[in-house]
């Protein structure tokens, strides 16, 4: 199934709850660089501009060649838009796809996951699916008009779900109304995994990358509870990454095969409590 979808320039958004949940520290405990891409952090533009694109996809790809490819996923999820192009690329590939998700697959990462002909989850993960999210102004037409199209986006989303699981479209539809997590069991017996991921394959590793990554996702969702629009909190991210030494030479978890790993991060600390100007 090739998803084409129309966004009428729609940006979609994160889920607050998969974001909360999601944990940075989660990734593959052995990684054959050859024939692997990461799929560690945001999908699309993350909180520097940067994240998880067809680009690096793309560029992982040709990288590999004419070989069967794995990939490893631990997503909050992000730009639902992002996240098809990415499916149709994998599923374009001409050898075997395998994807295994090794902490959480939320929202436009579940899609990307969907793209394996062999599909692996941890029993401790999850598969979070959900209708798409966006923030928006405009006039009483032009929202209406966008209620349409995200009607029609949630309805393609819920057919693939089905297909690939070959469950009722129906119920589909319904888990995703209710932002459903789907541990790992469940997945498989759901059809939407066709096994489960050795627990041996997973591990945890602390490095400052990923303790920042923990810390702007909380920013992210405290920001985003707070009722600042994405676009305001991007710009925040910006400023803070243009005046920050560390941020300045930092990086990001990158979608292409690598010989390091890059997702790593401890339990989410609380952060002082913010106020805002009313």
């Amino acid at each position: 199934m090739k998803l084409k979808i129309q966004s009428r320039g729609l940006r979609s958004e994160l889920s607050p709850r998969a974001l909360e949940k999601w944990n940075p520290a989660i990734q593959a405990a052995i990684e054959n660089t050859s024939d692997t891409i990461t799929v560690y952090g945001v999908i699309g533009e993350d909180w520097y501009g940067e994240g998880v694109t067809l680009k690096r996809i793309d560029a992982a790809l040709r990288a590999i060649g004419e070989r069967d490819v794995t990939v490893y996923i631990n997503s909050p999820g992000g730009d639902m838009f992002e996240g098809i192009a990415i499916y149709n690329r994998l599923r374009e590939h001409s050898h075997k796809v395998t994807t295994k998700v090794l902490g959480m697959a939320a929202s436009a990462a579940s899609v990307i996951y969907l793209a394996g002909t062999e599909r692996q989850v941890a029993s401790s993960a999850f598969l979070m699916i959900h209708n798409c999210w966006t923030f928006l102004a405009g006039n009483r037409h032009y929202l209406r008009d966008v209620a349409d199209d995200m009607e029609e986006f949630d309805a393609a989303m819920a057919d693939l779900y089905a297909e690939t699981s070959a469950q009722p479209v129906e119920t589909m539809a319904e888990m995703m109304d209710d932002e459903t997590f789907i541990r790992g069991k469940r997945a498989v017996d759901l059809g939407l995994a066709t096994g489960l991921l050795a627990s041996d394959e997973i591990t945890q590793r602390e490095n400052e990358e990923t303790q920042q990554a923990n810390a702007l996702k909380a920013l992210d969702v405290a920001l985003a509870k707070a009722g600042i629009p994405r676009s305001e909190r991007r710009e925040l991210f910006a400023n803070f990454k243009s005046s920050t030494p560390r941020a300045t030479g930092g990086d990001t978890p990158r979608a292409v095969p690598t010989d390091t790993p890059r997702a790593v991060a401890l339990d989410l600390q609380p952060l002082p409590k913010i106020t805002f100007p009313t």
